[in-house]
């Protein structure tokens, strides 16, 4: 397992490298001056030079970002060059929102996408045709649209949850459950419906193999070569696309905040990027960056977990 960490780090450490040398170059040659969005309104040349060079906007681009590089192995992510504020402490505030909803997607998107896989896979008939009548209903509704009928219905009409606004799980676990339940289901209906698919036809393919046969004829009971032989042989594929999906929930979280007014991280990524605030704006995609990077380590740990081969590799 060791091995395979290490590994899958050394294979990240240049995508990080990379990914963010890109949102530098991007943000360079975009059309928002930082420098004029401070000034608002200030169009004296000299003005904005000037501070353009305070900022050290005038450095060629390597230096720039060999600097914030530097200010990363040293635990600072610099501050916001609108408001002055540090940046980890801006982050700091709003990463629980942000790791509340993938949290709670996933474990959502792992229970519901699995289990109706694996009864659409195992019953089949009329409750098989049901349950993948309603899978693909999630693929043809939008996270933000579904997000408004949800709130439309649960939050101004029969007034049962909250329809923006976060609270922490520390100050009322009650009250932070409700306010993530929108927001969650929102971003889980299209990856329940990947996930169970995948796991349908994973399951249907492994129910059909020989030694399930052979299992039925020892006598094991159906419950246990399920779960703990059918289920287990059909996983890799299963993991595979709940990884890819919950990689993509990068960007439904983006929509789901904005439109929940969560005061997460995707949100101040969002601010970040139309101010071109570069700090704030790489600060938020280095951590999008290390969620995706541990979003693939879990699988492939998952993969050597679930298949003793990966393991000797």
């Amino acid at each position: 397992m060791l091995r395979i960490v290490l590994n899958r780090l050394a294979l990240a450490i240049p995508l990080v490298f990379i990914v963010t040398f890109l949102a530098f170059w991007l943000v360079s040659i975009g059309p928002t001056d930082v420098a004029a969005t401070i000034l608002q309104g200030e169009t004296s040349p000299d003005v904005v030079e000037a501070l353009r060079e305070e900022l050290g906007l005038n450095q060629p681009l390597l230096v720039q970002y060999g600097n914030w590089v530097a200010g990363i192995f040293q635990g600072n992510f610099g501050n916001s060059v609108i408001t002055k504020e540090s940046v980890v402490e801006l982050i700091n505030q709003r990463l629980g929102v942000t790791i509340s909803l993938f949290i709670g997607v996933l474990v959502v998107v792992s229970v519901f996408g699995i289990g109706l896989g694996v009864i659409s896979a195992v019953k089949g008939g009329w409750i098989g045709r049901t349950i993948d009548v309603l899978s693909l209903g999630g693929l043809v509704f939008p996270s933000f649209w579904l997000a408004l009928i949800l709130i439309a219905i649960f939050a101004v009409q029969l007034r049962w949850l909250p329809a923006t606004g976060f609270v922490r799980f520390d100050e009322d676990p009650m009250l932070w459950f409700l306010c993530i339940v929108m927001p969650v289901t929102a971003a889980s209906v299209a990856a329940i419906t990947s996930v169970a698919k995948q796991t349908r036809d994973s399951m249907s393919d492994a129910m059909s193999r020989d030694y399930i046969r052979s299992l039925r004829a020892s006598g094991l009971s159906r419950t246990s070569i399920i779960y703990k032989h059918a289920l287990r042989n059909a996983s890799l594929p299963v993991v595979t696309v709940l990884g890819l999906v919950m990689i993509s929930a990068v960007t439904t979280v983006i929509y789901v905040e904005r439109i929940f007014v969560l005061p997460g991280v995707a949100g101040l990524a969002v601010d970040g990027a139309m101010k071109a605030d570069l700090p704030i704006l790489m600060g938020c995609l280095l951590v999008f960056t290390l969620i995706t990077v541990g979003i693939s380590l879990l699988v492939d740990l998952s993969y050597a977990w679930l298949n003793p081969k990966v393991r000797l590799s």
